[in-house]
């Protein structure tokens, strides 16, 4: 057992510094995609080198979440070449002790990485990559509206239809109001229809509004509107959609899709993205498997073959990953298979590899 754990704070020592480097090299390389992707647009604006340079400051906590994943298989895929090339995986293994022990270690530094790539994402990345977004549409003088026309939403699980011309978002008005609300078995109850009306905080406040409803007696009759607080249907479900998910926590996140679905609004693509956030941070842990059922393959040009492999299998996961949920947004399949099928995939090929290392 003693033997063991020395193998296993060897094997550390050995995996985090070429980690440390590789994590480094991917971010670079990171900003300098985004920074040469937008240094037209920056130079047509004349955009000043402080605020290119505070851009860029801002992504460096998306660029790490972005090349965690594919540093780590690269860091565990070296590690394990260079063991074998230098035959002490060949001792290890003559000693007894199987090379799926050997290796459990790096596969809980993937599991420790994916609830850490989690947490990072929710509590730094997020407000991180808002801020970094803001700027750059500052800097490049795009104006972002949020206000929005020929708006129809269903609220109250159906039961209420909210009918709108165009909804202002800076004064927070509706104009041309149609509401009609019917019962549980579809039957009809009544109908308003307003000029406008503003939000109160916690209301929508009427102007000249009539109603229509059935009197006493049962004939369909105009009556005016009076004050009521009933109608409360947050001013948001009335914006053009112009709220990005990635500058959501994952409640937030959660919240968006429970309000769209209420409102009847398309919402596969925003819990797609929902069930992405957590699938991704498990990207850690899947590369680990990969690399360790990888381990020792390379005996010859070990940091070009590692590099290589690590490139060519984040690179199809991510495909896979594009391609699944480009499905679940179209709804072609369900948004949680498109957000961990290729988790599962990639997990099952890992184990499938496993079973051939060399040990």
């Amino acid at each position: 057992m003693k033997k063991v754990m020395v193998l296993d704070k060897y094997l550390l020592r050995q995996f985090l510094p070429i980690f440390l480097i590789a994590i480094s090299m991917f971010v670079f390389l990171l900003l300098l995609i985004d920074l040469f992707s937008n240094l037209v647009r920056y130079l047509n604006n004349e955009v000043p080198i402080t605020t290119i340079l505070k851009i860029s400051l801002f992504f460096i906590p998306k660029s790490i979440s972005y090349a965690m994943p594919i540093s780590l298989l690269f860091a565990a895929a070296y590690t394990l070449g260079d063991l074998y090339a230098k035959n002490e995986l060949t001792s290890i293994f003559s000693s007894g002790i199987p090379f799926s022990r050997f290796c459990i270690s790096l596969v809980f530094v993937g599991l420790f990485a994916s609830v850490f790539s989690f947490f990072l994402d929710d509590k730094i990345v997020i407000p991180t990559l808002k801020i970094k977004n803001d700027l750059s549409r500052r800097a490049l003088k795009q104006h972002v509206t949020e206000s929005n026309s020929d708006i129809v939403i269903k609220a109250r699980n159906g039961l209420v239809i909210y009918s709108v011309d165009y909804f202002d978002s800076e004064r927070e008005v509706i104009n041309g109001v149609n509401i009609v609300e019917m019962t549980n078995i579809g039957s009809f109850v009544s109908h308003i229809r307003a000029p406008s009306a503003e939000w109160k905080e916690t209301h929508w406040e009427f102007r000249n509004a009539v109603i229509y409803k059935y009197d006493e007696n049962g004939v369909l009759r105009i009556f005016p509107f009076l004050f009521d607080t009933s109608y409360n249907e947050h001013p948001d479900i009335f914006r053009r959609k112009a709220v990005n998910v990635e500058e959501l926590t994952a409640k937030e996140a959660g919240l968006l899709v429970r309000d769209l679905r209420s409102a009847g609004l398309p919402y596969r693509q925003e819990q797609a993205n929902y069930y992405h956030r957590f699938s991704f941070a498990a990207a850690s842990l899947i590369v680990m498997i990969l690399s360790v059922s990888m381990g020792g393959r390379f005996r010859k040009n070990i940091l070009l073959m590692s590099l290589f492999t690590s490139l060519s299998v984040a690179v199809v996961y991510y495909i896979a990953e594009m391609l699944s949920m480009t499905l679940a947004g179209l709804n072609y399949i369900h948004p949680f298979v498109g957000a961990w099928f290729p988790v599962l995939i990639f997990i099952f090929i890992g184990l499938l590899l496993l079973r051939s290392a060399k040990t």
